[in-house]
């Protein structure tokens, strides 16, 4: 039986107490990540030296990587090891604290570019603990034949955070000051602790009587997931290709530089990929388990988010560049629902958690190291160039992966 546009099987994943406590929770608490975020580099390019600020916001992402490549493996194992939901629980703790200190630094005029990255290093440094505990915890949410709309759902709660946090920084920005983003963020990861202490009947970790954090097992992760070419292949897509699209980063030059459009223009060019994203999230959420060649469309969706970059790289006022933006978002998007359909279906639970940690370093590691790349090179070359570049250099490399990977071009849905 088919149900209809609206029907049951839209949100049918919503329907599962746990999920949905979770789903509610982080929306809140992923809006307030994305306020600080856009904050963020926009305090970053105000502290910046003169001449120094592309490079000044490149050095954001660098601070977010290292957290990522030290704790993003170890924090696998732990997921496959220790109570999944506890772990994120001491996650959020600490990404609240460190948005703590950074509303207090800045109010008390203490704040300086040095501490800023710091303490952003120490929430990445969570966000590396919580990533592969929540992703991992989210097949024990659902059932298996619900987990495509789940992971959809999960992607459109994301864009839409990412649309309503620089929405509202951009505001906040303009009429409270930078100290109030960040304690707005502080506060809102209330909601996902909240809904993970009114979690009930979880499963336990099942993995706990099978492993330890050791060598061995983040060696039984490593060689899994990279003994598996379906999954090589697109831990190489989100690493190679998107690190040289990491346009984000030089927002703040395209605003205050190119456009002049202010705090409130930044906060809508910032929002763009995310509202690109929720329209293509929405479609994702009712036809991502229809999707019959995911291989093909995964692929096609990685390289029109290359192709988008270029176009907002050569753009020079405010709709042109808002509408490549919001088409880089868009593609992201599907590329990124079919990335997790094909990691959570072809990973056994007791790896599950190892598996996100690798991926991390990727689709997470990726971007915040392209971040880097394209602040130096914009010191170099102008932002504008610097974008142009990475876009085609992302073209270039998605067709090298794919033509390399015959197992990704054959990949199709499950029976």
């Amino acid at each position: 039986m088919t149900a209809g546009p609206a029907g049951p099987s839209t949100f049918v994943a919503l329907r599962q107490r746990n999920f949905r406590l979770l789903w509610l929770g982080q929306l809140v608490s992923m809006s307030g990540t994305m306020m600080q975020g856009a904050a963020i580099l926009w305090h970053i390019s105000l502290l910046a030296p003169p001449g120094w600020k592309a490079l000044s916001l490149g050095l954001v992402g660098l601070a977010r990587i290292g957290p990522i490549l030290v704790f993003g493996l170890w924090s696998g194992v732990l997921a496959d090891v220790v109570d999944r939901r506890r772990l994120m629980l001491i996650a959020q703790t600490v990404m609240m604290l460190a948005a703590t200190m950074l509303a207090v630094l800045t109010a008390s005029g203490r704040a300086s570019a040095w501490a800023i990255l710091v303490v952003a290093g120490a929430g990445a440094a969570a966000g590396a603990a919580d990533g592969p505990a929540r992703q991992s915890l989210l097949p024990s949410l659902v059932p298996r034949e619900h987990l495509p709309n789940a992971i959809s759902l999960n992607s459109i709660l994301f864009q839409t955070a990412s649309v309503i946090g620089p929405a509202i920084a951009g505001v906040a920005l303009a009429t409270l000051g930078v100290a109030a983003v960040y304690a707005l963020n502080a506060v809102s990861f209330l909601g996902t602790i909240t809904a993970l202490l009114l979690m009930r009947d979880l499963p336990a970790t099942r993995a706990a009587s099978r492993g330890a954090i050791s060598l061995r097992s983040l060696g039984e992760g490593l060689r899994f997931v990279f003994g598996t070419p379906l999954l090589r292949s697109t831990l190489l897509l989100d690493g190679i290709a998107t690190f040289f699209c990491s346009a984000t980063a030089l927002l703040p030059l395209f605003a205050q530089d190119v456009l002049q459009v202010g705090p409130r223009g930044y906060g809508w060019l910032y929002a763009a990929p995310s509202i690109g994203a929720v329209v293509a999230s929405a479609s994702m959420i009712r036809f991502a388990g229809q999707i019959r060649r995911r291989g093909v469309v995964l692929v096609c969706a990685v390289g029109l988010y290359g192709a988008a970059t270029v176009g907002f790289g050569l753009s020079r006022t405010f709709w042109p560049m808002f509408l490549a933006l919001a088409v880089t978002g868009s593609a992201d998007t599907v590329s990124a629902v079919l990335r997790n359909i094909v990691r959570q279906l072809e990973t056994p639970d007791h790896l599950r958690g190892r598996m996100v940690g690798i991926s991390m370093l990727f689709f997470m590691g990726g971007p915040q190291l392209g971040e880097f790349e394209s602040g130096v090179v914009a010191q170099w070359l102008g932002a504008g160039l610097a974008v142009v570049a990475g876009g085609i250099a992302s073209l270039v490399s998605t067709g090298l992966i794919a033509w390399r990977s015959p197992a990704l071009r054959a990949y199709r849905r499950e029976s």
